[in-house]
């Protein structure tokens, strides 16, 4: 069991202050909650999931991809209405919209047992990072993601910086 669950973002780092995060955190499991493991545009290149996939593997930290985690196109569009009605972009956001946090609460995270999940961690890992590409965590899926998985199994929540 973990000792604790740790959340990380990509909007606004770049890659060598990315990969100084996970090492001073301690991360030695990587943990990718997204639904499309790619992100446009060559500054955020170091995320996409092969290049990622390679750099973990070469400071051997382990990489898992938990989908079931990732919140599908219908609960994101909940969340591109609101962004579109207040004229803010992804990757300006600061905050989930109610509409997001309902319907990612109950269609991904009801159904889903903690301990499943868990299972799904690499074994002995003690520092795993969820990851998703919103900076703030506030304004990402994997606030909710690590709020949930750490409030069933009682595991201290934080955000690397």
């Amino acid at each position: 069991m973990p000792e604790s669950l740790l959340t990380i973002g990509v909007f606004g780092r770049d890659e060598e202050s990315f990969f100084a995060s996970l090492k001073h955190g301690g991360v030695d499991a990587f943990i990718d909650i997204r639904q499309r493991r790619g992100v446009r545009g060559s500054q955020y290149a170091f995320v996409n999931s092969t290049r990622l996939q390679s750099h973990l593997a070469e400071i051997c930290v382990p990489y898992v991809h938990l989908k079931e985690l990732a919140p599908t196109m219908a609960v994101r569009d909940a969340q591109k209405r609101s962004d579109a009605q207040l004229g803010v972009s992804k990757r300006d956001r600061r905050n989930l919209s109610n509409a997001f946090i309902d319907a990612y609460s109950s269609e991904i995270l009801c159904p889903l047992d903690p301990q499943a999940i868990l299972d799904q961690f690499p074994s002995g890992c003690l520092r795993p990072v969820l990851f998703c590409v919103e900076g703030a965590p506030e304004a990402c899926h994997r606030s909710l993601a690590a709020e949930w998985l750490g409030s069933a199994v009682g595991l201290k929540v934080a955000e690397l910086v």
